[in-house]
């Protein structure tokens, strides 16, 4: 936090608000963690992101003005990855000039509202790559090649489960944060399945799981 406030007092000393996110406000942080500072600027025409390292931390900042911001909200709100509105309602209230409860509302409304509901056909399209994945998945018997089609299977799976029920989405580390934030038991099986096919090649519980998941939706 020290850092954090360092940051804004020698880059942004004008700024509206600023905001301290991330793992490390979520106590999650490991040594390879940054400080994520949201800045708002009303003097600034367009938002802009930048990576540096100051204080003995490496900083991202995400600068926007009292506008663009909002930009970026519709943006992760149609993608239904939710990474700024995330921000900016977990963050640390670093400065304030009276700008940050309203945009803390904004995002915070968007996250409690969810994603868009996926369409029937958008449903029975991702069906079918699911089903597509699954078939070579089953059929391969290239190691190598098989850890790629399993790699991409669990990311749409994942996809599908939480979309399907009108929950955020995510990448990389967000994936499983996501999946255990809609449903911890699920996650685990989810991670159970493929943990036992990467460490011992069987595609058993894989397989069923797949099965599982669409057999609601038509199989």
């Amino acid at each position: 936090i020290e850092a954090a406030h360092k940051f804004i007092n020698d880059h942004f000393p004008d700024c509206q608000g600023a905001l301290l996110a991330g793992s490390v406000v979520r106590g999650e942080a490991t040594e390879t963690s940054d400080l994520d500072i949201v800045i708002f600027d009303n003097n600034l025409s367009s938002s802009y992101r930048e990576s540096l390292i100051e204080y003995g931390w490496a900083i991202e900042v995400f600068v926007h003005n009292l506008t663009s911001y909002k930009q970026f909200f519709e943006m992760d709100h149609d993608r239904a990855r939710p990474s700024m509105p995330r921000m900016v309602s977990e963050g640390t209230i670093l400065k304030d000039d009276g700008v940050i409860d309203s945009i803390k509302k904004e995002a915070m409304d968007i996250l409690s509202n969810g994603p868009k509901e996926w369409s029937k056909e958008t449903i029975n399209t991702k069906r079918y790559f699911i089903t597509d994945s699954l078939d070579d998945f089953i059929g391969c018997s290239n190691r190598a090649e098989e850890l790629f089609i399993a790699n991409t299977l669990a990311e749409l799976l994942s996809e599908f489960v939480l979309r399907t029920n009108r929950q955020w989405i995510g990448s990389s580390k967000w994936i499983i944060r996501s999946l255990r934030n809609y449903d911890e038991q699920f996650s685990n099986q989810f991670v159970e399945a493929f943990d036992i096919f990467y460490k011992t090649g069987n595609k058993n519980q894989v397989i069923q799981l797949v099965d599982d998941v669409l057999h609601p939706f038509g199989g």
